[in-house]
């Protein structure tokens, strides 16, 4: 059995090597080839769909990060005959294009349970950094803060491919508002960047992140990161390949082809990191 799985991520994106390992073992497990190919350019990965029809795969599985730039290269694929399920990100956007499931995080429950924490936190002012724009997933976190942090929240756009230029920007801004007390990054290496920025503008703000890596659980050990929302790349990439799997050979849909399966958020604290951080070691939380 031949899957394709077809991610919009970034060349050095260490939350995809997450993915990628969940999805080798499950491939091992099952007896599958895999292949693992990305573009963060909507219309290389729409044509990345493309080639893995032409190549007569028995199964995709794809991110909709833009969902409406993905439409046509998934009905290709569903036209001629191949399974498709979701992971990470299009949690709006799976069933209307027909997938048989989809496996990752409701990036709005996620935002809003982060505001709810801020919130316990007593945080007044928060940044919200977004690194990649038009990503309804990051976009939909930084919403979802919005509608439940009681405090005032601002979005800052940074180009997520050029860490220096992420941290000069962070900084910059805490030096113009010094009022902000908090700064909320959409992904582990983002905060890493941000806990710089906060030394490099000599500001007093907290730093807190979706997403986990093994350098991150280090910086929530030491208290440079507040906590961590952790969507579980490793099990998104799992699922996916072991659901086309099950699929191909017993006819399983996940949730039943209506639900999606979630697997966030969970909060990483200092308080339960120390659980995790072997995982962590070894690369796959």
């Amino acid at each position: 059995m031949k899957i394709a799985l077809i991610t919009h991520s970034a060349e050095g994106d260490a939350f995809w090597d997450l993915v990628r390992k969940g999805a080798e073992v499950a491939a091992a497990k099952d007896g599958v080839e895999l292949t693992f190919v990305s573009d963060p350019d909507p219309a290389g990965q729409a044509k990345l769909v493309r080639d893995a029809i032409a190549d007569k795969v028995d199964g995709i599985a794809v991110t909709l990060a833009k969902p409406a730039a993905m439409r046509g290269a998934v009905a290709e694929a569903r036209a001629a005959g191949i399974p498709v399920v979701g992971l990470n990100s299009g949690i709006d956007a799976w069933q209307a294009q027909g997938l048989l499931a989809f496996y990752g995080q409701d990036e709005s429950v996620a935002g809003r349970a982060l505001g709810n924490e801020l919130d316990a936190r007593a945080a007044k002012h928060a940044l919200c950094v977004i690194h990649e724009r038009g990503n309804v997933a990051v976009e939909a976190r930084c919403a979802g803060v919005r509608k439940t942090f009681a405090g005032q929240i601002e979005n800052l756009y940074v180009d997520g491919t050029d860490m220096d230029s992420v941290t000069d920007s962070i900084a910059a801004r805490l030096r113009q508002d010094p009022t902000i007390d908090e700064v909320v990054t959409l992904g582990a290496q983002f905060a890493l960047a941000a806990v710089d920025s906060v030394d490099d503008a000599g500001s007093k703000a907290e730093v807190a992140t979706f997403d986990l890596n093994k350098d991150l659980v280090e910086a929530v050990k030491d208290g440079d990161v507040q906590f961590a929302v952790d969507q579980q790349p490793y099990l998104q990439g799992y699922l996916a390949v072991d659901g086309l799997w099950l699929y191909r050979t017993n006819g399983n849909t996940s949730g039943g082809g209506v639900e999606p399966v979630l697997t966030g958020p969970a909060f990483v604290t200092k308080k339960n990191i120390a659980g995790i951080a072997e995982f962590a070691a070894n690369g796959t939380r």
